[in-house]
Protein backbone atom coordinates (compact mmCIF):
# COMPACT_ATOMS: atom_id res chain seq x y z
CA UNK A 1 0.00 0.00 0.00
CA UNK A 2 1.21 3.51 -0.89
CA UNK A 3 2.04 5.55 2.61
CA UNK A 4 1.60 9.41 2.62
CA UNK A 5 5.44 9.53 2.11
CA UNK A 6 5.24 8.42 -1.38
CA UNK A 7 2.36 10.42 -2.13
CA UNK A 8 3.79 13.43 -1.38
CA UNK A 9 7.03 13.06 -3.20
CA UNK A 10 5.27 12.32 -6.06
CA UNK A 11 3.07 15.71 -5.97
CA UNK A 12 6.16 17.01 -4.98
CA UNK A 13 8.05 15.74 -8.10
CA UNK A 14 4.77 16.89 -10.50
CA UNK A 15 5.03 20.37 -8.84
CA UNK A 16 8.38 20.68 -9.65
CA UNK A 17 7.75 19.52 -13.33
CA UNK A 18 5.30 22.58 -13.53
CA UNK A 19 7.23 24.93 -11.95
CA UNK A 20 10.52 24.13 -13.78
CA UNK A 21 8.21 24.63 -17.15
CA UNK A 22 6.95 27.72 -15.83
CA UNK A 23 10.93 29.20 -15.18
CA UNK A 24 11.83 27.85 -18.77
CA UNK A 25 9.01 30.07 -20.07
CA UNK A 26 9.85 33.42 -18.31
CA UNK A 27 13.34 32.98 -19.22
CA UNK A 28 12.75 32.37 -22.74
CA UNK A 29 10.43 35.24 -22.70
CA UNK A 30 13.21 37.54 -21.25
CA UNK A 31 16.20 36.45 -22.48
CA UNK A 32 17.60 36.77 -26.03
CA UNK A 33 15.41 35.07 -28.99
CA UNK A 34 15.98 32.03 -29.51
CA UNK A 35 15.11 28.91 -32.80
CA UNK A 36 11.47 28.35 -31.86
CA UNK A 37 12.12 24.50 -32.97
CA UNK A 38 14.91 24.10 -30.49
CA UNK A 39 13.24 24.86 -27.89
CA UNK A 40 10.50 23.04 -28.02
CA UNK A 41 12.50 20.40 -29.07
CA UNK A 42 14.57 20.81 -26.12
CA UNK A 43 11.27 21.37 -23.55
CA UNK A 44 9.97 18.26 -24.64
CA UNK A 45 12.93 16.38 -23.98
CA UNK A 46 12.82 17.41 -20.71
CA UNK A 47 9.49 16.84 -19.88
CA UNK A 48 9.57 13.29 -21.48
CA UNK A 49 13.03 12.53 -18.75
CA UNK A 50 10.56 13.71 -16.21
CA UNK A 51 7.91 11.77 -17.17
CA UNK A 52 9.64 8.62 -16.97
CA UNK A 53 11.33 9.57 -13.21
CA UNK A 54 7.46 9.73 -12.27
CA UNK A 55 6.27 6.44 -13.70
CA UNK A 56 9.80 4.90 -12.33
CA UNK A 57 8.46 6.30 -8.88
CA UNK A 58 5.02 5.25 -8.98
CA UNK A 59 5.76 1.55 -9.85
CA UNK A 60 8.38 1.88 -6.92
CA UNK A 61 5.50 3.25 -4.40
CA UNK A 62 3.14 0.60 -5.36
CA UNK A 63 1.00 3.51 -7.43
CA UNK A 64 -1.62 2.09 -10.09
CA UNK A 65 -3.02 4.10 -13.27
CA UNK A 66 -6.37 3.82 -12.35
CA UNK A 67 -8.03 2.64 -15.65
CA UNK A 68 -10.98 4.18 -17.76
CA UNK A 69 -14.00 2.31 -18.24
CA UNK A 70 -16.09 2.95 -21.26
CA UNK A 71 -19.91 4.04 -20.81
CA UNK A 72 -22.17 1.75 -23.99
CA UNK A 73 -25.84 0.52 -24.50
CA UNK A 74 -26.17 -2.76 -24.73
CA UNK A 75 -28.91 -5.00 -26.18
CA UNK A 76 -29.30 -8.54 -24.86
CA UNK A 77 -29.89 -11.00 -28.33
CA UNK A 78 -33.41 -12.44 -28.27
CA UNK A 79 -34.94 -14.49 -31.01
CA UNK A 80 -37.62 -13.43 -33.25
CA UNK A 81 -39.49 -13.74 -36.85
CA UNK A 82 -37.37 -11.42 -38.88
CA UNK A 83 -39.14 -10.36 -42.11
CA UNK A 84 -38.32 -8.64 -45.49
CA UNK A 85 -39.93 -6.31 -47.60
CA UNK A 86 -40.45 -5.86 -50.87
CA UNK A 87 -41.89 -1.95 -51.03
CA UNK A 88 -43.85 -0.63 -54.02
CA UNK A 89 -45.93 1.51 -55.05
CA UNK A 90 -49.06 1.28 -56.45
CA UNK A 91 -52.81 2.88 -56.69
CA UNK A 92 -56.60 1.93 -55.70
CA UNK A 93 -58.56 0.63 -58.43
CA UNK A 94 -62.29 -0.57 -58.65
CA UNK A 95 -63.38 -4.05 -59.17
CA UNK A 96 -66.50 -3.35 -61.04
CA UNK A 97 -65.98 0.63 -62.35
CA UNK A 98 -67.97 0.66 -65.51
CA UNK A 99 -68.94 3.27 -67.66
CA UNK A 100 -72.56 3.40 -68.98
CA UNK A 101 -72.66 4.43 -72.62
CA UNK A 102 -76.00 4.66 -75.03
CA UNK A 103 -76.24 1.67 -77.49
CA UNK A 104 -78.12 3.31 -79.85
CA UNK A 105 -77.94 6.99 -81.61
CA UNK A 106 -81.00 9.20 -80.21
CA UNK A 107 -82.20 12.08 -77.84
CA UNK A 108 -81.85 12.47 -73.93
CA UNK A 109 -85.51 12.77 -73.43
CA UNK A 110 -85.36 11.42 -69.54
CA UNK A 111 -82.54 11.48 -66.75
CA UNK A 112 -83.82 9.30 -63.75
CA UNK A 113 -80.39 9.64 -61.70
CA UNK A 114 -77.66 12.00 -59.98
CA UNK A 115 -73.80 11.93 -59.68
CA UNK A 116 -73.66 10.17 -55.64
CA UNK A 117 -76.83 8.64 -56.04
CA UNK A 118 -76.60 4.72 -55.40
CA UNK A 119 -78.37 2.86 -57.89
CA UNK A 120 -78.79 -1.09 -58.63
CA UNK A 121 -78.18 -3.58 -61.00
CA UNK A 122 -80.74 -2.95 -64.28
CA UNK A 123 -81.74 0.01 -63.17
CA UNK A 124 -82.43 2.52 -66.07
CA UNK A 125 -80.38 5.62 -65.65
CA UNK A 126 -81.48 7.53 -69.17
CA UNK A 127 -84.15 7.13 -71.30
CA UNK A 128 -83.43 7.73 -75.15
CA UNK A 129 -86.31 9.20 -77.74
CA UNK A 130 -87.95 5.93 -79.15
CA UNK A 131 -91.01 7.09 -80.02
CA UNK A 132 -90.89 5.78 -83.77
CA UNK A 133 -90.01 2.10 -81.78
CA UNK A 134 -93.19 2.27 -79.64
CA UNK A 135 -95.62 3.60 -82.82
CA UNK A 136 -93.57 -0.03 -84.28
CA UNK A 137 -94.55 -1.80 -81.55
CA UNK A 138 -98.44 -0.68 -81.06
CA UNK A 139 -98.64 -1.68 -84.52
CA UNK A 140 -97.05 -4.82 -84.31
CA UNK A 141 -99.18 -5.23 -81.15
CA UNK A 142 -101.99 -5.20 -82.92
CA UNK A 143 -101.24 -7.74 -85.66
CA UNK A 144 -99.85 -10.05 -82.90
CA UNK A 145 -103.56 -9.83 -81.36
CA UNK A 146 -105.38 -10.91 -84.48
CA UNK A 147 -103.05 -13.71 -85.16
CA UNK A 148 -103.31 -15.12 -81.51
CA UNK A 149 -107.18 -14.88 -82.60
CA UNK A 150 -106.86 -16.35 -85.63
CA UNK A 151 -104.76 -19.26 -84.46
CA UNK A 152 -106.76 -20.06 -81.58
CA UNK A 153 -109.94 -20.82 -83.69
CA UNK A 154 -107.81 -22.38 -85.97
CA UNK A 155 -106.69 -24.41 -83.19
CA UNK A 156 -110.31 -25.79 -81.96
CA UNK A 157 -111.71 -26.27 -85.60
CA UNK A 158 -108.29 -28.58 -85.60
CA UNK A 159 -109.18 -30.72 -82.69
CA UNK A 160 -112.75 -30.93 -83.62
CA UNK A 161 -110.85 -32.50 -86.94
CA UNK A 162 -112.09 -29.37 -89.05
CA UNK A 163 -110.51 -27.76 -91.61
CA UNK A 164 -106.75 -29.05 -92.62
CA UNK A 165 -103.75 -29.35 -91.21
CA UNK A 166 -102.11 -27.10 -93.59
CA UNK A 167 -104.84 -24.17 -91.95
CA UNK A 168 -103.23 -24.97 -88.57
CA UNK A 169 -100.37 -24.74 -89.37
CA UNK A 170 -100.31 -21.59 -91.25
CA UNK A 171 -102.40 -19.65 -88.33
CA UNK A 172 -99.60 -21.13 -86.18
CA UNK A 173 -96.48 -19.83 -87.67
CA UNK A 174 -98.04 -16.34 -88.95
CA UNK A 175 -98.27 -16.00 -84.78
CA UNK A 176 -95.17 -16.99 -83.85
CA UNK A 177 -93.38 -14.68 -86.33
CA UNK A 178 -94.94 -11.72 -85.14
CA UNK A 179 -94.13 -12.91 -82.07
CA UNK A 180 -90.64 -12.97 -82.85
CA UNK A 181 -90.88 -9.24 -85.12
CA UNK A 182 -91.97 -8.41 -80.96
CA UNK A 183 -89.39 -9.67 -79.65
CA UNK A 184 -87.11 -7.85 -82.51
CA UNK A 185 -89.12 -4.58 -81.70
CA UNK A 186 -88.25 -4.78 -78.26
CA UNK A 187 -84.93 -5.57 -77.84
CA UNK A 188 -84.19 -2.80 -79.86
CA UNK A 189 -86.24 -0.37 -77.87
CA UNK A 190 -84.49 -1.98 -74.52
CA UNK A 191 -81.27 -0.30 -76.09
CA UNK A 192 -82.78 3.23 -75.84
CA UNK A 193 -82.44 2.95 -72.10
CA UNK A 194 -79.25 3.35 -70.89
CA UNK A 195 -79.05 0.93 -67.61
CA UNK A 196 -76.66 0.24 -64.87
CA UNK A 197 -74.81 -3.49 -65.13
CA UNK A 198 -73.76 -3.32 -61.47
CA UNK A 199 -74.83 -2.04 -58.44
CA UNK A 200 -73.22 0.80 -57.44
CA UNK A 201 -72.57 4.91 -56.98
CA UNK A 202 -73.01 7.12 -59.91
CA UNK A 203 -69.65 8.47 -59.66
CA UNK A 204 -70.24 10.61 -63.06
CA UNK A 205 -73.10 12.02 -64.83
CA UNK A 206 -71.70 13.08 -68.49
CA UNK A 207 -75.57 13.36 -69.95
CA UNK A 208 -77.84 16.18 -70.42
CA UNK A 209 -81.60 16.67 -71.38
CA UNK A 210 -81.74 17.25 -74.99
CA UNK A 211 -78.53 16.07 -76.28
CA UNK A 212 -78.05 13.93 -79.07
CA UNK A 213 -75.76 10.89 -78.40
CA UNK A 214 -74.90 8.06 -80.52
CA UNK A 215 -72.92 4.32 -79.01
CA UNK A 216 -69.05 5.23 -77.78
CA UNK A 217 -69.88 8.56 -76.61
CA UNK A 218 -69.53 9.55 -72.61
CA UNK A 219 -72.17 8.54 -70.62
CA UNK A 220 -72.57 7.86 -66.85
CA UNK A 221 -69.62 6.28 -64.62
CA UNK A 222 -71.01 4.02 -62.25
CA UNK A 223 -68.46 2.63 -59.23
CA UNK A 224 -69.03 -0.48 -57.04
CA UNK A 225 -67.17 1.55 -54.09
CA UNK A 226 -67.78 -1.91 -51.50
CA UNK A 227 -65.42 -3.84 -53.81
CA UNK A 228 -61.95 -2.29 -54.30
CA UNK A 229 -58.63 -3.52 -54.74
CA UNK A 230 -55.01 -2.09 -54.84
CA UNK A 231 -52.81 -2.74 -58.30
CA UNK A 232 -49.18 -2.57 -58.98
CA UNK A 233 -46.13 -3.35 -61.05
CA UNK A 234 -43.38 -5.33 -59.63
CA UNK A 235 -40.19 -5.43 -61.55
CA UNK A 236 -39.53 -9.07 -63.26
CA UNK A 237 -36.87 -9.78 -61.23
CA UNK A 238 -38.58 -10.40 -58.30
CA UNK A 239 -41.04 -12.94 -60.22
CA UNK A 240 -39.62 -15.87 -57.87
CA UNK A 241 -40.01 -14.14 -54.43
CA UNK A 242 -43.57 -12.57 -55.11
CA UNK A 243 -46.68 -15.19 -55.11
CA UNK A 244 -49.64 -15.05 -54.44
CA UNK A 245 -50.76 -15.89 -50.51
CA UNK A 246 -47.83 -13.66 -49.55
CA UNK A 247 -48.12 -11.21 -46.58
CA UNK A 248 -48.34 -7.47 -47.26
CA UNK A 249 -48.63 -4.47 -45.73
CA UNK A 250 -51.20 -1.93 -46.90
CA UNK A 251 -50.42 1.77 -46.62
CA UNK A 252 -52.64 4.61 -47.61
CA UNK A 253 -50.63 7.88 -46.91
CA UNK A 254 -53.88 9.86 -47.81
CA UNK A 255 -56.43 8.94 -45.63
CA UNK A 256 -53.93 8.08 -43.40
CA UNK A 257 -54.49 4.26 -42.97
CA UNK A 258 -52.60 1.03 -42.80
CA UNK A 259 -53.90 -2.63 -42.87
CA UNK A 260 -52.40 -6.39 -42.72
CA UNK A 261 -53.38 -8.67 -45.65
CA UNK A 262 -52.33 -10.96 -48.29
CA UNK A 263 -51.50 -11.35 -52.06
CA UNK A 264 -54.60 -11.98 -53.70
CA UNK A 265 -53.39 -12.44 -57.33
CA UNK A 266 -50.34 -12.64 -59.57
CA UNK A 267 -49.90 -12.25 -62.87
CA UNK A 268 -48.10 -14.64 -65.01
CA UNK A 269 -47.21 -12.67 -67.56
CA UNK A 270 -44.03 -10.68 -67.88
CA UNK A 271 -44.90 -6.97 -69.93
CA UNK A 272 -42.86 -6.69 -72.48
CA UNK A 273 -42.28 -3.30 -72.57
CA UNK A 274 -41.94 -2.16 -69.02
CA UNK A 275 -40.51 -5.68 -67.49
CA UNK A 276 -42.87 -6.13 -64.38
CA UNK A 277 -45.75 -8.40 -63.73
CA UNK A 278 -49.51 -7.12 -61.61
CA UNK A 279 -50.52 -7.98 -58.59
CA UNK A 280 -53.72 -7.29 -56.84
CA UNK A 281 -54.65 -7.22 -53.23
CA UNK A 282 -58.08 -7.06 -52.44
CA UNK A 283 -59.17 -4.00 -50.10
CA UNK A 284 -62.46 -4.07 -47.63
CA UNK A 285 -64.92 -2.05 -47.62
CA UNK A 286 -64.64 1.35 -45.94
CA UNK A 287 -65.60 4.70 -46.74
CA UNK A 288 -62.64 6.28 -46.71
CA UNK A 289 -61.08 4.26 -49.56
CA UNK A 290 -61.49 5.65 -53.15
CA UNK A 291 -60.41 4.47 -56.41
CA UNK A 292 -57.36 5.82 -58.06
CA UNK A 293 -55.85 6.71 -54.39
CA UNK A 294 -52.08 6.79 -53.89
CA UNK A 295 -51.28 3.43 -52.14
CA UNK A 296 -47.45 2.08 -50.83
CA UNK A 297 -47.56 -1.95 -51.05
CA UNK A 298 -44.85 -3.88 -48.30
CA UNK A 299 -44.49 -7.06 -49.15
CA UNK A 300 -42.83 -9.86 -47.20
CA UNK A 301 -40.38 -11.44 -49.76
CA UNK A 302 -38.37 -13.32 -47.19
CA UNK A 303 -39.06 -14.58 -43.71
CA UNK A 304 -37.12 -16.39 -40.66
CA UNK A 305 -38.51 -17.00 -37.47
CA UNK A 306 -36.40 -17.68 -34.63
CA UNK A 307 -33.47 -15.28 -36.30
CA UNK A 308 -30.81 -13.48 -34.85
CA UNK A 309 -30.61 -9.99 -35.05
CA UNK A 310 -29.15 -6.78 -34.35
CA UNK A 311 -28.98 -3.01 -34.88
CA UNK A 312 -27.22 -1.91 -38.50
CA UNK A 313 -25.67 0.86 -36.85
CA UNK A 314 -24.09 -1.77 -34.41
CA UNK A 315 -22.41 -3.33 -36.68
CA UNK A 316 -18.64 -2.06 -37.24
CA UNK A 317 -16.48 -2.94 -40.54
CA UNK A 318 -12.98 -3.57 -41.30
CA UNK A 319 -10.54 -4.54 -43.90
CA UNK A 320 -10.77 -8.81 -42.87
CA UNK A 321 -14.78 -8.70 -41.92
CA UNK A 322 -17.86 -7.29 -40.05
CA UNK A 323 -18.15 -7.48 -36.28
CA UNK A 324 -19.56 -6.40 -33.39
CA UNK A 325 -18.68 -5.88 -29.77
CA UNK A 326 -20.21 -7.77 -27.00
CA UNK A 327 -19.80 -7.50 -23.19
CA UNK A 328 -18.55 -10.45 -21.58
CA UNK A 329 -17.28 -10.30 -17.91
CA UNK A 330 -17.82 -6.72 -17.90
CA UNK A 331 -15.52 -6.08 -20.61
CA UNK A 332 -15.60 -5.61 -24.47
CA UNK A 333 -15.27 -8.43 -26.73
CA UNK A 334 -14.97 -8.21 -30.65
CA UNK A 335 -16.70 -11.10 -32.65
CA UNK A 336 -16.78 -11.34 -36.21
CA UNK A 337 -20.44 -11.69 -37.77
CA UNK A 338 -21.48 -12.43 -41.02
CA UNK A 339 -25.05 -10.84 -41.92
CA UNK A 340 -27.67 -11.47 -44.31
CA UNK A 341 -30.82 -9.62 -45.24
CA UNK A 342 -31.13 -5.92 -43.80
CA UNK A 343 -35.13 -4.55 -42.43
CA UNK A 344 -36.35 -1.94 -40.65
CA UNK A 345 -33.06 -1.31 -39.25
CA UNK A 346 -32.11 -4.29 -38.24
CA UNK A 347 -29.20 -6.43 -39.66
CA UNK A 348 -30.08 -10.63 -39.73
CA UNK A 349 -26.84 -12.42 -38.03
CA UNK A 350 -26.34 -15.67 -39.80
CA UNK A 351 -22.98 -16.38 -38.43
CA UNK A 352 -21.25 -15.38 -34.61
CA UNK A 353 -23.72 -14.45 -32.42
CA UNK A 354 -26.68 -16.64 -30.02
CA UNK A 355 -29.21 -16.31 -27.83
CA UNK A 356 -28.36 -14.10 -24.47
CA UNK A 357 -25.10 -12.11 -26.17
CA UNK A 358 -24.75 -8.56 -25.00
CA UNK A 359 -24.25 -6.42 -28.19
CA UNK A 360 -23.01 -2.91 -28.03
CA UNK A 361 -25.77 -0.87 -29.94
CA UNK A 362 -24.13 2.45 -28.69
CA UNK A 363 -20.97 3.50 -27.87
CA UNK A 364 -19.22 1.15 -29.74
CA UNK A 365 -17.12 3.61 -31.88
CA UNK A 366 -13.74 4.52 -29.69
CA UNK A 367 -13.90 0.78 -28.08
CA UNK A 368 -11.34 -1.29 -27.75
CA UNK A 369 -11.11 -5.46 -27.48
CA UNK A 370 -10.83 -6.19 -23.42
CA UNK A 371 -12.01 -2.77 -22.34
CA UNK A 372 -13.88 -2.34 -19.03
CA UNK A 373 -17.06 -1.52 -19.84
CA UNK A 374 -20.28 -0.18 -17.99
CA UNK A 375 -24.06 0.00 -19.29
Amino acid sequence: MPTDVSNNLIIKMKMKHIIYLAVILVIAACGKPKDKKAELAEMKKERAELDKKIIALEKEVGVKAVQAVADVAVQEIIPATFKNYLEVQGRVDAAQNVQVNPEAPGVITNIYVTAGQSVSRGQVLAQLDDKVLRQSISQMRTQLELANTLYRRQKNLWDQKIGTEVQYLTAKSQKEGIERQMGVLRSQQSMYQMKSPISGTVDKMDLKLGQAVSPGMPGITVVNTNNLKVEADVAESYAGRVNQGDEVEVILPDVPDSLSTRVSFTSRVIDPISRSFNVEIKLPARSVYRPNMLAVLRIVDYKVTNAITVPVNSIQKSETADYVFVVEKGKAKRVNVRTGKVSDGKAEILVGLKAGDKVVVSGMQDLNEGEPVKF
